[in-house]
């Protein structure tokens, strides 16, 4: 029966990882406010989240269930044969692992599938129409900001595919008060990335000159927020961390390493500096003046060339001699940030799509984009070559197995390495 005709809406998440956890609880809350607490699961791998880095998040839940990527597909069909299907399933993953889901999905037979949500935990710089066309087949692909709803449907229109998944929102994760200056306080804080910079010189770089500011400023004190404690792993591989380069050093007392919820930090934060972390989108909401870093180039690569007009881009020299950047607000409108106060009103569409689709009678089948057998190199192409038997449970399963091998075999075959080692995870074949 349609979702509409019951009290409350059923809803699963599944992350790979802490921030794209805290994305997809958060969502899932934003699109379905009147629903029953989100069944949680995070897939079992590199960047699965240890109890601290999910408790950092600030997302008040139970937590989690670990999971692969076949045991989260037996959770959904064993919950509907209980007559307890989720109506709604948000996929808070990276593209290739959002392709594979998808097709476990459309594959399971279910007699009334789940409406399937999807998108970004954050800026968008890189591999933008690989990702999309990854995530193309979901019901609702979010975008952050009306920048990124623009480029989204550009993308999918431009490769013949609809475009009707995408619905411009927010980050679900804004929030906190505005910001006021307290009497006696200034407080810089570095915002880091696990691999932005990726190299050991230029996180070399950055600690050196984090560290030469705060001796230029005795009186600020200088926070470099870290993302997590050597061992534990976030979604990009972080070859150097912070916490090691810093004992080749001799940091002053107003320099200190912190951890923690972000919008914690934020509440006693003067000016944010970052490279291009999407707290940066987080202190501009709160109306916390925010400097991106230029050091190091504005190159794709760091992800700064998305602040490119911003107003925000700025060296430590300039820092160092009290910059303090002021946002264009025309860049400001377009980048979902709702620092104009509209924030409450930044998902109304995603909830209005989920509740008509989940009014429908009956959903409509997964169709995901695939290119040609041309362009065999694409993943959802050889994905599609190879579907699921679903005239029973134990072959469905099996059939998933053999999806995950062959699209990683197909995949490091046909060149798209970076896809294959996170499809073969998801089975842990």
């Amino acid at each position: 029966m349609p979702a509409s005709t019951r009290e409350a809406v059923r809803t699963a998440v599944l992350a790979d990882s802490d921030t794209r956890w805290k994305w997809g609880a958060l969502t899932a809350r934003r699109i379905s406010p009147a629903s029953a607490e989100p069944a949680g699961f995070v897939l079992r791998g590199r960047a699965t989240p240890t109890a601290r880095q999910l408790a950092e998040t600030g997302v008040p839940t139970t937590a989690p269930r670990e999971v692969t990527g076949a045991e989260f597909l037996r959770a959904v069909r064993d919950a509907e044969a209980r007559g307890e299907g989720y109506d709604v399933v948000v996929l808070a993953l990276v593209g290739g692992t959002v392709r594979a889901v998808l097709q476990g999905l459309a594959d399971l037979g279910l007699a009334r599938r789940p409406v399937v949500v999807t998108g970004y935990v954050g800026v968008v710089y890189e591999k933008l129409t690989d990702g999309l066309l990854l995530r193309h087949g979901a019901d609702v692909v979010l975008a952050n900001s009306r920048h990124d709803a623009e480029r989204f449907r550009a993308v999918y229109e431009g490769v013949g595919a609809g475009a009707g998944s995408v619905v411009e929102a927010a980050l679900p994760f804004l929030g906190g008060a505005p910001h006021t200056p307290e009497a006696g306080r200034d407080t810089l804080v570095f915002a880091a990335q696990p691999s932005v910079p990726a190299t050991r010189a230029e996180r070399a770089y950055v600690l050196r000159r984090l560290i030469g500011h705060a001796r230029l400023h005795p009186g600020r004190e200088v926070l470099l927020k870290l993302r997590s404690k050597p061992g534990e792993h976030t979604t990009h591989l972080e070859e150097y961390p912070f916490q090691k380069l810093v004992r080749e050093l001799d940091p002053p007392d107003n320099f200190s390493l912190v951890y923690g919820h972000m919008g914690e930090v934020l509440d006693r934060t003067d000016l944010l500096v970052t490279v291009s972390s999407t707290a940066a989108l987080e202190a501009l909401h709160r109306r916390i003046p925010t400097a991106i870093l230029t050091d190091l180039g504005v190159r794709e690569v760091l992800g700064n060339h998305h602040f490119v007009g911003s107003g925000l881009l700025a060296s430590f020299d300039r820092l160092d001699k009290g910059l303090v950047p002021t946002p264009d607000e025309h860049w400001l409108a377009r980048q979902g940030v709702a620092s104009d106060g509209s924030y409450e009103a930044a998902f109304d569409a995603a909830r209005d799509r989920v509740a008509a689709l989940l009014a429908l009678p009956a959903l409509p089948p997964i169709t995901p984009y695939y290119t040609t057998e041309t362009a065999p190199g694409y993943l959802p192409g050889i994905l599609a070559r190879h579907r699921l038997d679903t005239t029973a449970p134990e072959r469905r399963e099996s059939g998933l197995r053999r999806v995950v091998r062959e699209a990683a075999r197909g995949a490091y075959r046909h060149g798209v390495q970076r896809v294959a080692p996170v499809i073969r995870r998801l089975g842990e074949l």
